[in-house]
């Protein structure tokens, strides 16, 4: 027994003896190579980066370290930014600069559009986003950040009175239109522009929320949806063949006035509702306006344009 063991101890010495300088080695490159990610975080970033508009998002739901699918509850400034130990550990001579983070989002030198907007989309993929990829603003090269900004307590995109001048920093001609006399009220804040339309993108034309035109409108204007035992065909068609969404010179929104707007499809030579009435004592002699081209013109006796369920009104009279 004594011969075996001291076979068993040789046998153990041997082995550290050829194990030990290897993992002594080992040992010694790992304590001089650099983290992927910075040690402390946000700690590390905010030594330099300690002004106010940076340090706002450890006041968004991006800073949330108890939930492991935000930013901070990863790698914090660094799950955005990218893995940058370059940036972290470099010391550049006095005056020069520091090795940029591996993901820019401004600055003179961006990462490339793919490089940022993936940041994004690498947590926001569904929902909203989900038909991003194809989507009007994708194919025209927006980036996320043109319209969102994360370093803040409270996204202007976000917020329903200041929404509005996000969307119409591009969107000038709606900006145009909604200083009209009749528009929505989109720049008191009671409508915005995503209540109609999803900037992420949808499968419809125009990025809109519904399924069609007058499905969206309908998700305020309810009782203009019928269905009416007189339904008039333009408005069951599209809204927008009567009224323009985004402003207009003309009451209730509408892209003409009556009865002007009723004849582009209404004859007006079969109607009395031409402009004018020709008086009976002076022949032919147009001496006075039509009653049906005053005031609200045809609606003065068409009363339920978009339809009626009266049994008795099948010219939307009552």
């Amino acid at each position: 027994m004594v011969w075996r063991s001291i076979l068993l101890l040789s046998m153990i010495n041997l082995l550290l003896l050829f194990s030990s300088p290897p993992l002594r080695a080992e040992a010694a490159s790992t304590s001089t190579v650099r983290p992927e990610f910075a040690r402390k975080g946000a700690l590390t970033c905010m030594k330099c980066h300690d002004d106010a508009a940076i340090t706002q998002i450890l006041l968004t739901p991006h800073a949330v370290k108890g939930d492991a699918d935000t930013p901070f509850g990863q790698h914090d400034c660094e799950s955005c930014h990218g893995a940058s130990p370059e940036h972290v550990h470099s010391r550049p001579p006095e005056g020069a600069l520091r090795d940029p983070p591996t993901v820019r989002f401004s600055g003179p030198h961006p990462s490339s559009l793919a490089e940022r907007n993936a940041v994004c989309l690498g947590c926001h993929e569904n929902g909203q986003a989900i038909h991003w990829t194809g989507s009007k603003h994708a194919n025209n090269e927006v980036a996320c950040t043109a319209c969102h900004t994360v370093h803040i307590q409270k996204d202007p995109v976000l917020v329903r009175d200041r929404q509005a001048t996000v969307c119409f920093s591009c969107h000038t001609e709606q900006r145009a239109q909604s200083f009209k006399p009749s528009h929505h009220p989109v720049r008191e804040g009671k409508v915005i522009c995503s209540d109609c339309h999803n900037p992420h993108g949808t499968g419809q034309d125009m990025m809109l929320v519904k399924d069609r035109i007058n499905d969206t409108c309908y998700k305020c204007h309810a009782e203009k949806r019928g269905p009416f035992l007189f339904e008039h065909a333009p408005v069951r068609e599209d809204c927008t063949l009567c009224h323009n969404p985004h402003g207009s010179t003309k009451p209730a929104l509408l892209t003409l006035g009556v009865p002007w707007l009723c004849q582009e499809c209404h004859d007006g030579g079969t109607h009395a509702g031409n402009p004018y009435n020709a008086s009976k004592i002076f022949g032919n002699t147009l001496v006075a306006p039509a009653p049906q081209a005053m005031a609200r013109g045809c609606l003065n006796c068409h009363l339920q344009i978009h339809g009626s369920n009266n049994p008795s009104a099948p010219f939307f009279t009552r």
